[in-house]
């Protein structure tokens, strides 16, 4: 196959444009607009590869799109582009507007003007694959707000829409259109809905990179609210794995819960952190001195935990990281990997990027 992953040099995408490189026999066609999350060097080990190509469009640019439909003749879209930081969508919705809504329909737009003009073998055979979020579901009750003893529920494929964020709204926004161009215009489109990735070539403004990287620095590590917001990590390998999974042998019209089986407390994520570096990197004084507590940010979403059943019982994915093992692999990468960490931090990728491409559109 010839895959055209949108947002493969962000942290999820990169990773999935590393499995299929490395450990299958398909293509890639990685198309990234290169915002700030998006990293050249998190690809740096695939990027010589002949199977591998690199196109720097943005998806709200349609002519582009064409161009690279036309060029490239993929057999499948993994699309995964798309801004996806909470924090930022609320101090500034509109980039998650225009990239996760806007730009979801220009490549629905453009896949089906080239999906129309297959031949039947290769139009029936052709994918689309929207990746999105479990945080378009809202949130799920915290053990504290239910009786002891009761089953505390789990999100599933049917669970209604509930977005709580502009991010999460966006998301959900794109979900739909996905869902309303199989719909309406036949376009083999499969979804899936993950829980919150980890793991290696994660941008530094999420939770565990950026708790891993001030921990280090000495600075504080901020904690929203009392930290007792729980959320199912997946290890993005894995992730990366099960989307591989889902673009081959998934059903057209399906959706599939993605997730780690792994419900922790954020402030148990970072206490677990914390006794890492304090056994790997050790100081005077734990890395748990550093922990501070600030305002917690508007409708934070409590809980979220994912039912992954489906993907472990139609298409045998199970996730193969626990939380101790996938953290550990986790907290080591930084810790070996100072270079990618100092040039994210310096804005040298970016500086590279801009000496080596010219953004087309």
């Amino acid at each position: 196959m010839k895959i055209l992953v949108t947002g493969g040099a962000g942290f999820i995408g990169s990773a999935v444009v590393r499995h299929i490189i490395q450990d299958t026999n398909d293509s890639v066609i990685n198309l990234d607009k290169l915002t700030y999350a998006g990293n050249l060097e998190s690809l740096s080990t695939v990027s010589g590869n002949e199977r591998y190509a690199f196109e720097q469009v943005d998806i709200c640019n349609r002519v582009e799109l064409d161009r690279v439909f036309a060029a490239h003749q993929p057999d499948a879209v993994m699309h995964l582009a798309a801004e996806s930081h909470v924090d930022r969508s609320i101090t500034g919705p509109a980039d998650f507007i225009e990239t996760n809504i806007v730009g979801t329909y220009m490549l629905l737009e453009s896949a089906r003007a080239y999906w129309n003009g297959l031949d039947e073998m290769r139009k029936s055979a052709f994918r689309f694959h929207h990746i999105s979020t479990d945080e378009v579901y809202g949130d799920l009750p915290h053990p504290d707000e239910v009786d002891v003893g009761e089953m505390l529920p789990l999100f599933t494929e049917t669970t209604p829409y509930a977005p709580s964020s502009p991010y999460s709204a966006s998301k959900a926004s794109s979900d739909h259109l996905v869902r309303a161009w199989r719909r309406t215009y036949g376009l083999p489109t499969v979804v899936t809905n993950c829980s919150n990735n980890y793991g290696p070539y994660h941008f530094p403004e999420k939770l565990i990179p950026l708790v891993i990287l001030n921990a280090l620095d000495g600075k504080s590590l901020p904690i929203y609210g009392k930290g007792d917001q729980i959320r199912d990590w997946l290890y993005v390998e894995d992730h990366a794995r099960a989307l591989y999974t889902v673009v081959t042998t998934g059903v057209v019209g399906e959706t599939y819960n993605i997730g780690g089986h792994n419900e922790k407390q954020n402030l148990d994520v970072v206490h677990t952190i914390c006794d890492l570096l304090d056994e790997m990197v050790p100081k005077a004084s734990s890395y748990r001195d550093q922990i501070t507590y600030v305002t917690d940010r508007p409708g934070h979403d409590r809980r979220y935990a994912i039912d992954a059943s489906k993907m472990s019982a139609e298409l045998d994915w199970q996730p193969q990281e626990t939380f101790e093992s996938g953290i550990r692999k986790t907290v080591q990468w930084y810790l070996d990997n100072q270079q990618w960490v100092n040039n994210v931090k310096s804005g040298a990728y970016q500086s590279w990027i801009a000496q080596n491409y010219e953004e087309r559109g």
